[in-house]
């Protein structure tokens, strides 16, 4: 039998930590003198207090060292317990290691970018959607006012029920900047099933992965959003993977102030 401070120098866990395990149920001595309370521990438990030190440095929690325990003797158990750990570890070093790149880039672009904090950009997806959808040749991107009040007007006799969040998009559709006649698509999410009527269509829109930027202000202000998000786009290695879109958080359908429109300037974008 070995006294408690024998067994913490042969399985190098502190005697804190053993009588931790103890309280917990963990690793509870051989035995322990009912007159002194002295714990006494066996050489037979140091393979386990060895397997404890062991999946502590794989990143398990006590508890579920506990649940190990009991099937560390099964391989296929004890197999799935590791590769569920593996995967895990294999998200957040992929997440750890996005985050890392983001922080270079954006330390490498203070000095050289004016709008690198102002703006700041982030990767998401949005997910799948169900959307009323008009899609039409305008004059001029000033004129998508036109767009959204057609379509109110077409949803107004059908008592539309929108989604939650209810997600104003404007899609342009062009591969390039035009000065007449831009093609674009306005959207806004609802919940149900309707008719199409005739200019907007009812569909369902698929999960996208986009790198956004959100501002608060006047729509003078895309330009310069749009050169930090695609500044972003090329320092973290990713490409353009579709059409530009804008998320009218606060509109002017809520406000004509342009001081409080909420504007999030979204570009889908794929890995290199």
């Amino acid at each position: 039998m070995l006294k408690i401070g024998d067994f913490s120098k042969l399985s190098r866990i502190s005697i804190r930590m053993l009588r931790h395990y103890d309280e917990i149920g963990l690793l509870v001595p051989e035995s322990i003198d009912e007159f002194t309370g002295y714990r006494y521990y066996s050489e037979a438990q140091l393979p386990i207090a060895n397997r404890i030190n062991a999946l502590k440095d794989m990143g398990f929690s006590l508890s579920v060292i506990s649940e190990i325990l009991k099937v560390y003797n099964d391989p296929q158990s004890l197999k799935e317990y590791l590769l569920l750990k593996q995967a895990e570890l294999k998200e957040l070093s992929e997440k750890t290691s996005r985050q890392l790149r983001i922080l270079e880039t954006t330390i490498n672009r203070i000095g050289k970018d004016d709008y690198v904090m102002e703006y700041s950009v982030v990767l998401k997806e949005m997910p799948q959607r169900y959307v009323a959808s008009l899609r039409k040749t305008i004059p001029s991107y000033d004129n998508e006012g036109v767009l959204w009040e057609q379509m109110m007007n077409e949803l107004a006799s059908l008592n539309v029920q929108y989604a939650n969040p209810c997600n104003s998009i404007a899609i342009y559709h062009d591969k390039e900047y035009k000065e007449h006649d831009p093609d674009v698509e306005i959207q806004i999410s609802v919940q149900g099933s309707y008719q199409n009527t005739e200019n907007v269509v009812f569909k369902t829109v698929p999960a996208v992965l986009v790198a956004s930027a959100t501002f608060k202000g006047s729509y003078e202000q895309i330009t310069a959003v749009n050169q930090a998000v695609a500044n972003w786009i090329r320092d973290n290695d990713y490409e353009f993977n579709g059409a530009m879109f804008n998320i009218y958080h606060v509109s002017p359908a809520q406000t004509q102030n342009p001081d409080e429109f909420v504007t999030e300037v979204c570009f889908p974008v794929k890995k290199k």
